[in-house]
């Protein structure tokens, strides 16, 4: 990457972390463009290079910060040995639910605003590459795995709903238990979603996923 485009990179990441900082500390209505900018120390003009307008910033935000989330994940797993696809998939599960516990601007963020036609364009060409690599990784581990599923992209969907879902209410409210207390059935609901979805690699076309 020449020095040009990392400065581009590196300009853009600031009116996304800054504006991620912003949203959760005051709140999206009351967030203005001159706040996001002046934050990040950015000519207002600089913000007009990388997104249309607010609501185009908080929804590349959101597939930027699922996407960091995921790949994180990602990159902690491949470095544990695992048991097969079930098992990988409860890691990664756990991984999340671990930063989110940790991290409640996070959680609250992705709570509130994640859904299903945000998270779709985290699937599309017209979002940063980062922010892509975690659902190339997710099809990667259910081809090395030889998984066949018919609709990958909504398989995940319902495993992240349910998670984003439940740390909500189990994190924040400790409601109706605490997420430790919740954590096996969370589990036993990720594993029926992921065979309802799924079948053996022969019994579907080749191309499926």
């Amino acid at each position: 990457m020449g020095k040009l485009e990392t400065n581009k990179k590196v300009k853009k990441n600031a009116l996304l972390q800054n504006a991620f900082e912003l949203f959760t500390d005051k709140g999206f209505a009351k967030t203005t463009i001159s706040d996001i900018v002046s934050r990040a120390g950015l000519a207002k003009g600089t913000f007009y290079l990388y997104f249309k307008d607010k609501y185009d910033l908080r929804d590349k935000l959101i597939v930027y910060k699922a996407g960091q989330l995921f790949c994180d994940a990602y990159k902690a797993l491949v470095s544990q040995p695992m048991n097969g696809f079930e098992q990988e998939l409860l890691f990664v599960a756990d991984y999340i639910i671990e930063r989110l516990k940790k991290d409640h601007s996070l959680l609250q963020f992705l709570a509130k605003n994640l859904s299903w036609g945000i998270f779709r364009t985290a699937f599309s060409s017209n979002v940063p590459k980062e922010s892509e690599e975690f659902y190339d990784y997710y099809l990667r581990m259910l081809k090395k795995n030889h998984i066949g599923c018919k609709d990958p992209e909504l398989m995940l969907f319902t495993i992240i709903e349910l998670i984003n879902a439940t740390c909500y209410n189990c994190i924040l409210f400790e409601e109706p238990v605490t997420i430790d207390e919740y954590l096996p059935y969370l589990h036993l609901s990720i594993i029926q979603i992921f065979r309802a979805f799924t079948v053996e690699a022969s019994a579907i076309p080749a191309n499926t996923i």
